[in-house]
């Protein structure tokens, strides 16, 4: 089976972005925005996007419905109006959307998913939708990193530990640290409904 990438979008130029997606030999995008516009990039609103894409012989779809960070439901909410990453997960519109990857992947196809988050760390690329493939499926994923380099989910993960300052010590091993640093992350990162 064909390897899993994931990419952000945000502050770089559209070529930028397409030269990535060549030096990884990515031939399909699948774009995990809930909301697929941006407020501040016009060439990565859905449609241009895709003609973009097009254009350069790479498929696009739109899984934001079933991969997006943004549910309808409101079971995957807390009372705070924040949705639970570990609720959504367990979802059957999630799920569907993970055999849609799936699919693609069978197909031989080097698939990216998109969102717009520069740092995957903070993007439910990773915390979501990464977290649960490599957890759930033992399914790796590639971050393509805003400069073009790589960075696997379980090294992300790892680095989320240093981000929240959750260190393995004598009583705390890494098992028990990576997934505190996975929830504290995603309680900063997770959506949060307007008050």
């Amino acid at each position: 089976m064909p390897e899993l990438f994931s990419i952000g979008y945000a502050t770089k130029p559209l070529d930028t972005f397409l030269a990535q997606l060549r030096q990884h030999r990515i031939d399909a995008i699948a774009d995990v925005r809930s909301v697929p516009y941006s407020k501040a990039f016009h060439n990565y609103h859905r449609e241009p996007l895709a003609a973009s894409l097009r254009a350069a012989g790479i498929h696009y779809v739109y899984l934001g419905e079933e991969l997006g960070p943004r549910s309808k439901d409101p079971a995957h909410y807390d009372d705070r109006g924040q949705v639970q990453f570990d609720r959504l997960q367990t979802a059957e519109l999630f799920l569907n959307g993970i055999e849609r990857v799936f699919a693609g992947m069978k197909k031989s196809l080097r698939i990216a998913l998109m969102c717009a988050e520069k740092d995957p760390a903070t993007c439910h690329r990773s915390l979501l939708i990464g977290h649960y493939l490599l957890h759930q499926r033992q399914q790796a994923v590639l971050h393509i990193e805003h400069d073009g380099g790589l960075e696997d989910e379980a090294a992300l993960e790892r680095r989320l530990m240093q981000i929240q300052n959750i260190q393995p010590d004598m009583l705390t091993p890494e098992c028990d640290c990576l997934p505190l640093a996975w929830q504290a992350q995603c309680q900063q990162h997770a959506y949060r409904k307007p008050d």
